[in-house]
């Protein structure tokens, strides 16, 4: 079953925000590329059968399109399979060969729950991939909002897609805040809960949240640590920083990172 039109144009609303001020295609011609891409074999051999597991498994039912590009992934929706009780799964699929893994092997490497990594960059992306799902999962146990992991594979994780009436939901930089004391509170007190169960995010950002009707979640888990990590005191108040400076910034309030910092960790 094709994914519903809503989500058609979900995807094309996003992706026409990421393109240049050129002349944009027209709906049917934008559609029509992204099924050439998927049909001509955007995905190597090996992500093509970790791929194949996602279906026989019953996490999803038909890939639909990217709906976010990066240096390191591709995200895609999709259709769910009967074990998923969703309208549409996210599809985040790692680029084995990217030059954009080698700064992260310090979140993997200083983590006690992961060994020495051996092999190429293969095993170094399937380790982050398999990262971020477990990740995922103490953020759920520790109830802090963030996608819901289904299931990964490889370098191929599937998860909650986040979104508002079927368009996705916009990141915390895009989007001007009705009450932003209260969503900075929301924030830190995720951060609270994560530390709680021992995990640091390590990237809290206006990039790695997003807003799902008022609502802040953290996404982007791959680099978040266990405190067991040597850096993940200096990761902890790094996120601390960063977020407090944001709303600083824009929206003039103001938090002591060192009673924040002590709030979280009490």
């Amino acid at each position: 079953m094709p994914l519903p039109s809503k989500y058609l144009m979900a995807v094309y609303y996003i992706m026409s925000r990421k393109r240049s001020k050129r002349k944009q295609p027209e709906r049917e011609e934008f559609v029509l590329h992204e099924h050439e891409k998927i049909e001509e074999g955007v995905f190597d051999k090996r992500t093509m059968l970790r791929l194949r597991r996602l279906f026989t498994h019953d996490i999803i039912s038909s890939l639909g399109f990217v709906i976010a590009t990066g240096k390191e992934a591709d995200v895609y929706l999709a259709d769910p399979g009967s074990k998923i009780s969703a309208d549409a799964v996210v599809v985040k699929i790692f680029r084995i060969e990217t030059s954009g893994f080698a700064r992260r092997m310090l979140y993997i490497t200083g983590d006690p729950r992961f060994g020495k990594i051996k092999g190429g960059m293969n095993n170094v992306v399937n380790e982050w991939c398999k990262k971020e799902y477990g990740n995922l999962k103490i953020a759920a146990l520790a109830g802090v909002y963030a996608p819901k992991p289904y299931y990964f594979n490889g370098n191929i994780l599937a998860m909650e897609f986040i979104d508002n009436n079927g368009v996705p939901a916009s990141t915390l930089k895009d989007t001007e805040l009705s009450n932003p004391t209260e969503t900075l509170s929301v924030i830190i007190s995720a951060i609270k809960k994560l530390y709680a169960k021992g995990l640091v995010h390590s990237d809290v950002s206006e990039y790695n949240i997003l807003l799902r009707g008022g609502t802040p979640y953290l996404i982007d888990f791959g680099q978040a640590v266990v405190l067991g990590h040597p850096e993940a005191s200096y990761f902890l108040q790094r996120d601390v920083e960063n977020i407090i400076a944001y709303f600083e910034k824009k929206y003039g309030i103001s938090r002591n990172i060192g009673e924040t910092l002590a709030y979280i960790t009490g």
